[in-house]
């Protein structure tokens, strides 16, 4: 039987006022895998993680631990760690004392106390601002103190409730990069709350999209970004547009329904019927502009024709906005070293070819 570091069974929250926070959540986390919950505010994530932590009950499902049961146990007894948002350090205590707050709630020989709390210091460079008070350390000092305090326990999981959301941007890619370089040298599990896509697709092994208390979708960050399998998938992750569609019919491998601007053609992440309503999923980064004549009309499947909307560049990426008439814009991202193309101007009739294979048809929405 396979031992997963982390499962949760069936498991639901609701509030005694009628309130579902989460509903029918399910899923197995392998040893020393990094797992990030993903999606906008409210979607359930962190009361998933407060219940995983055991500082939230459940209202029906189990948690397991290495295949324990650990629904019913009170957090300071289960074998996790937690890390919050704003960190939750104790202001009147150095930096030292943070750090082995856990150990002395555990009770610990005190030489063997200060024997860990010296090793981790001294991990994450900490040794020096030992006697400091936590207040006048800079915000990725504080955050490393945390991941400290929470890992100088040895948990077998570590969750992190979005630890990130407080540093300025640079100091957040720079931490990014320490946390999965620490996760991978420590092998331990971590489940990592948040809201920015690009930390979750940066990070983790496998991303839970979570909306309205429910999964939508469980993938590697390279196929959740490639192969929605939900219109809400498809409109939270990167930058795509969606083309409603009927009369989904197969050929192949691959799948196309007819949308307003003529046949799409591309690949089904999920089972449908044929004939079904769906919709056409087009990553900005996978269609290919060039000048058109104002009077094109598509002369095949997969290509639109429209006039530019808005065109900006930031840094090597050119965004373009695609008006194709009857309200209907889509976005375009290419590379900035395409001269003629960002010599178009606002107004420039243009063709849109859209590869098949970049393509993914969803169940409609």
């Amino acid at each position: 039987m396979t031992i997963h570091d982390l499962e949760l069974i069936d498991v639901c929250k609701t509030y005694p006022d009628g309130t579902t926070a989460v509903s029918d959540f399910n899923l197995q986390v392998e040893p020393g895998e990094f797992v990030a919950f993903l999606g906008p505010s409210g979607c359930g994530k962190t009361t998933t993680l407060r219940m995983i932590a055991g500082f939230e009950s459940i209202s029906s499902g189990r948690i397991m631990i290495k295949s324990k049961d650990v629904s019913n146990i009170p957090p300071e007894r289960r074998p996790t760690s937690m890390i919050f948002q704003n960190y939750a350090l104790f202001p009147h205590m150095n930096v030292r004392e943070n750090i082995g707050f856990g150990l002395d709630v555990k009770k610990m020989p005190a030489a063997e106390r200060d024997r860990k709390v010296d090793r981790i210091m001294d991990m994450f460079g900490l040794s020096e601002l030992a006697e400091r008070k936590v207040d006048r350390l800079s915000g990725g000092q504080r955050q490393r103190i945390a991941l400290a305090r929470g890992l100088v326990v040895e948990p077998q999981i570590l969750l992190l409730d979005e630890p990130l959301g407080a540093l300025d941007a640079n100091l957040r890619r720079v931490i990014q990069n320490e946390l999965k370089l620490l996760q991978r040298e420590l092998g331990i599990t971590f489940v990592f709350v948040t809201h920015a896509q690009s930390e979750a697709l940066g990070l983790s092994d496998r991303i839970v999209v979570m909306n309205s208390g429910r999964i939508e979708q469980i993938s590697r960050p390279h196929e959740l970004y490639t192969r929605p399998r939900t219109a809400f998938v498809a409109h939270f992750i990167g930058s795509n547009t969606t083309l409603a569609g009927s009369d989904l019919a197969f050929e192949g491998e691959n799948a196309s329904v007819q949308t307003a601007f003529g046949r799409m053609t591309g690949r089904c992440s999920t089972p449908m019927a044929a004939g079904a309503q769906a919709m056409a999923v087009i990553p900005a980064e996978a269609m290919r502009i060039s000048a058109a004549s104002p009077k094109a009309v598509p002369t095949g499947q997969n290509q639109l024709h429209g006039r530019i909307h808005m065109r900006h560049a930031v840094g090597s990426i050119g965004h373009f906005k695609i008006d194709l008439g009857g309200g209907h814009v889509v976005d375009v991202e290419t590379s900035t070293d395409n001269k003629h193309l960002m010599a178009l101007t606002v107004g420039d009739a243009v063709s849109v070819d859209c590869p098949p294979e970049r393509i993914t048809i969803v169940p409609a929405s």
